[in-house]
């Protein structure tokens, strides 16, 4: 991973993918222009980082008098780096770092992730 990639802190529920490139070629053997792909609505791409998830709400009613001392507690995100994750091309921010190309996707934007838990050498 590039070192101003893994610089980055992702916020909140925000995840940043590595888009992957699209076939230039439909399966009956038409050749695409470059920019069919883009208009499509659904995209794959590889989770690169990912936010620490939604912070929950202290449960002190009076929490906004003290200071902050306690640290902020969040539920997690279901994705995790290196998932293939199938999003909403429509929600998608792009960025491009040292020439390459990211976009960033709030959770909510995921549709489905592929994850490679072993499952593969036990034949599943």
């Amino acid at each position: 991973m590039d070192k101003n990639v893994e610089k980055i802190v992702m916020i909140g529920d925000r995840i940043l993918l590595k888009p992957q490139e699209a076939a230039s070629k439909t399966g009956s053997g038409l050749y695409l222009p470059p920019g069919v792909r883009e208009k499509d609505a659904v995209h794959t791409g590889t989770v690169v980082k990912v936010g620490p998830g939604y912070p929950i709400p202290s449960n002190d009613p009076d929490s906004f008098l003290k200071e902050a001392s306690d640290p902020i507690n969040y539920v997690p995100l279901q994705v995790e780096e290196g998932d293939q994750a199938l999003y909403l091309h429509g929600n998608a921010f792009e960025i491009e770092i040292n020439g390459e190309r990211y976009e960033v996707v709030g959770q909510n934007a995921i549709l489905l992730v592929i994850r490679d838990d072993g499952l593969a050498e036990l034949g599943v």
